[in-house]
């Protein structure tokens, strides 16, 4: 018996027409149904996309197999949507290499696939966890093998509700000059930041803004050789970005974490199961605000990998319950004042999150003051106070946003936020790697079952207008009446 571990890969062209073969044999994708339709000489796309990293792909690729037309708009140059390639400084991927990721389903869409097809068998198996630039690439055969509409080049400058005509209006800047495009849904999956931004601390406003940086920044570390660096935060992408600058030549790095003790234990893996995957959507509100609080309190440890990558380097400190007091800028130092003593820096990246802000996003300006958040109409616990959750929006079973006030803003509900901050709502199904398949499966039947309920007066006369036979009267010859049938079998036996 041969084995399969001794043959070569069957390169990527096999895989690709095993794709094609599969999609094929599910008869995928479904034939388009939604009717085409313009408005001011323009036409009308069923679903636009704003984002094409991950999340943005899966929800295109979700909504076409059902037979929905959705194209991406993204502000990036093609391959370069998303952090993989530009703001993000992991070596490998934190989330397991096993997990399916934006497959759908399709075994032959995996990473796994995709991997072992140029690579082998041996090559997964001793392979630890996904490198960062790697699932870049796989995301953009992702796109390629399934052919998405994906419009490079293009920011979205305003997203407009338009409740009077049934659509929303995107006003984009494009290579070519402003443009226009209506859509009658809009999904943002704009990423970890897309519906606020990176959150950094007041204090930061004291110091020069050359002499600081948020995790998320662009950052040219090269910049930060030879000088002395303090990193607030001890999460993953602290981690990342203090190993980043200690590869760079930085003379020290600082990291200055308030608690006593890193966290651990990933709470947030130790939920993960299909029955949260499916039912946290159903939970009542307390339970899902106790799970995510839980989770948010308890923090995500930084990966093993991304702190020894740190703590290899002699120049690196681990400053444990050193909270931070006060910065200033003394002319040619930052002075960092803690609960153990005073650092001296040449700079600082607050590794602080994000935080959920419609108001800062000039793009979602239209329809910002009209969103509702938790916050509006949850009376949360007491002693579980949480901003995140606070301000995170209030989606229904689509992930549709709310408004705050029946009526006040028309069309809000034809805006669907597939991003991180849909947590509270639909549970961790929109932002990260593990359920990102349940998410987008959910967003295509939920815009997909509002697109038939709109349109079905056309569709039932489309029904009622539908021919085409499957018999054709020449089947069979038409019985006689009984009684006729009995007459004439007399008159023939008659002599």
């Amino acid at each position: 018996m041969n084995d399969d571990r001794q043959l070569p890969p069957a390169g990527l062209a096999a895989l690709e027409a095993r794709v094609r073969q599969d999609l094929a044999w599910l008869d995928l994708p479904a034939k388009d149904w939604v009717p085409e339709t313009a408005l001011e000489g323009e036409p009308v796309l069923p679903v636009a996309i704003i984002g094409g990293g991950m999340s943005g792909l899966a929800a295109c690729a979700a909504l076409r197999f059902m037979g929905v037309p959705a194209q991406i708009f993204d502000q990036s140059p093609a391959g370069f949507e998303g952090p993989w390639a530009t703001t993000a400084r992991m070596e490998t991927l934190r989330s397991p290499k096993q997990l399916t990721g934006p497959a759908l389903g399709k075994p032959a869409l995996t990473f796994r696939a995709w991997f072992e097809s140029q690579f082998g068998l041996e090559a997964w198996e001793a392979l630890d966890k996904i490198p960062r630039l790697q699932w870049m690439d796989y995301l953009r055969w992702y796109r390629q093998v399934l052919a998405l509409p994906v419009h490079n080049g293009h920011k979205v400058l305003a997203v407009r509700p338009r409740g009077a005509d049934g659509v929303v209006q995107l006003d984009l800047e494009t290579p070519d000059g402003a443009r226009k495009v209506l859509a009658r849904h809009v999904v943002l999956a704009t990423g970890r930041d897309g519906l606020g931004g990176a959150y950094v601390p007041e204090m930061a406003r004291s110091l020069p803004r050359d002499r600081w940086a948020h995790s998320s920044d662009s950052t040219d570390y090269a910049q930060l050789a030879g000088k002395r660096i303090g990193v607030v935060g001890a999460g993953a992408s602290a981690m990342d970005s203090a190993a980043t600058a200690l590869e760079s030549g930085a003379a020290s790095v600082d990291l200055l974490i308030r608690r006593s003790d890193i966290p651990r234990v990933n709470k947030g893996k130790g939920a993960g199961s299909p029955g949260l995957t499916h039912g946290h959507l159903h939970l009542p509100d307390d339970w899902k605000w106790k799970i995510r609080h839980y989770i948010n309190v308890q923090q995500v440890p930084p990966p093993r990998g991304s702190t020894l990558r740190v703590s290899r380097h002699a120049n690196a400190r681990f400053n444990l319950g050193c909270a931070i007091e006060r910065m200033e800028w003394t002319g040619d130092e930052i002075r960092v004042h803690t609960s153990k003593g005073v650092f001296h820096l040449d700079f600082v990246v607050f590794s602080t999150g994000f935080r959920i802000d419609w108001n800062a996003r000039s793009e979602f300006a239209p329809f910002a003051a009209h969103v509702r958040n938790w916050g509006d109409r949850f009376r949360h616990p007491e002693g579980e106070d949480d901003q995140e959750l606070s301000d995170s929006p209030d989606l229904g079973p689509a992930f549709e946003l709310q408004p705050k006030s029946p009526g006040a803003c028309p069309g809000l509900e034809r805006i669907h936020a597939f991003s991180y901050p849909a947590a509270l709502t639909h549970g961790t199904v929109s932002g990260d790697i593990p359920a990102i398949s349940v998410g987008a499966e959910r967003l295509a039947q939920g815009i997909s079952s509002r697109l038939y309920a709109e349109d079905v007066q056309w569709h039932f006369e489309k029904l009622q207008a539908f021919s085409d036979p499957e018999v054709f009267g020449d089947e069979w010859t038409p019985a006689e009446p009984p009684g006729q049938t009995a007459a004439l079998l007399d008159k023939a036996d008659a002599p």
